[in-house]
């Protein structure tokens, strides 16, 4: 069975990312994007080998697809994925979810009782050093987790700045875009959940409109794991990484919060070092991949609509915390509360 993506958002990391992880798969094909300017729709399907550029949400949930990506800006993803999971369609939605938790848990009521696959495209629990990670430490190849640090502040491209660093009514700001990937990440590696967070916020001369371009956070996890994580969007020269400590050992994690299968990761113990060897399959290959098994019933999306909303309530934690300079819990059930 063929399955038929529509892309809801002309977007560049659809033309750089999703497009291909898409006609990767042996059973996948896009076949229109939509975009709200027609000579957009219309100029990028050309560009990309897309049959069909259409302007409206309604001529791409006609046009044949089985399935859509949503890369647009967040304030649009809960009205889309709420439109294309009523007409039936399987939905993989861009990070964060929607701007709340609340309506992050709507999407989600939705498409269970639609029966319709939700997946949260939070690429970085694809990467196979994140995997490689998380098998070690299952394994109790570190003895038991008791810190962790993840250092994901970069320099946001000028091709990609825009309404991130100027519109909050769009959901704008570093801690619904980076925030929220860290959450998930530390979630999948350590499979712990957080449980409360104390934030700060800074404006280091990117961001405007009161947004926030710079986030330092700590977290505590069920286990009792303390976190510690960096995420802006004004560091030129910063590279990126994720260290586990145990009782037992550490893993160090360089070059590994990115979109690309790079970096490395290093197993440090009483035996002496070792650099754990794992895939370099691409991530959004392998999320269409596991995406397109659960549309046949086999298995889940890598990162479920669950997971997005885990991840948001987190985010809003660390902005609520930012805010009144005390520490909120997280709770995916309720959003975060004081």
């Amino acid at each position: 069975m063929t399955v038929r993506w529509g892309l809801i958002g002309a977007s560049t990391i659809a033309r750089q990312f999703m497009i291909n992880a898409i006609r990767a798969q042996g059973d996948g094909e896009v076949v229109a994007v939509m975009s709200s300017s027609p000579e957009r729709a219309n100029t990028y399907a050309g560009e990309n080998g897309i049959p069909r550029g259409v302007s409206t949400l309604a001529d791409l949930l006609s046009a044949g697809v089985d399935a859509v990506y949503i890369s647009t800006t967040n304030e649009l993803h809960l009205e889309q994925a709420l439109a294309a999971i009523e007409a039936g369609k399987h939905v993989l939605c861009e990070k964060p979810l929607a701007l709340t938790s609340a309506d992050a848990r709507k999407m989600v009521a939705a498409a269970n009782a639609a029966g319709v696959v939700l997946g949260t495209n939070h690429h970085l629990r694809n990467a196979g050093a994140h995997r490689a990670m998380r098998e070690a430490i299952a394994a109790g190849r570190i003895g038991k987790p008791i810190a962790a640090r993840v250092f994901h502040s970069v320099y946001l491209p000028e091709s990609l700045q825009g309404w991130r660093i100027s519109k909050p009514e769009a959901g704008g700001g570093v801690v619904l875009d980076i925030t929220v990937h860290d959450a998930d990440t530390l979630r999948f590696v350590l499979g712990d959940d957080p449980v409360e967070i104390s934030a700060f916020t800074q404006s280091a001369g990117m961001a405007g409109g009161g947004l926030e371009d710079g986030a330092m956070c700590i977290w505590r996890f069920k286990s009792g794991v303390m976190a510690q994580s960096h995420e802006g969007f004004t560091t030129k020269f910063a590279g990126t990484g994720f260290e586990v400590h145990g009782s037992e050992g550490s893993l160090f994690a360089t070059n590994v919060m990115t979109q690309k299968p790079v970096g490395s990761v290093l197993l440090r113990t009483g035996a002496g070092e070792e650099e754990l060897s794992f895939d370099r399959e691409d991530l959004y290959a392998r999320s269409l991949r596991q995406f397109h098994a659960a549309i046949r019933g086999e298995g889940r999306p890598s990162a479920t609509g669950e997971d997005g909303v885990w991840s948001l309530a987190a985010a809003e934690a660390a902005l609520q915390s930012a805010k009144s300079g005390k520490a909120v819990t997280i709770d995916p059930k309720l959003g975060s509360a004081a």
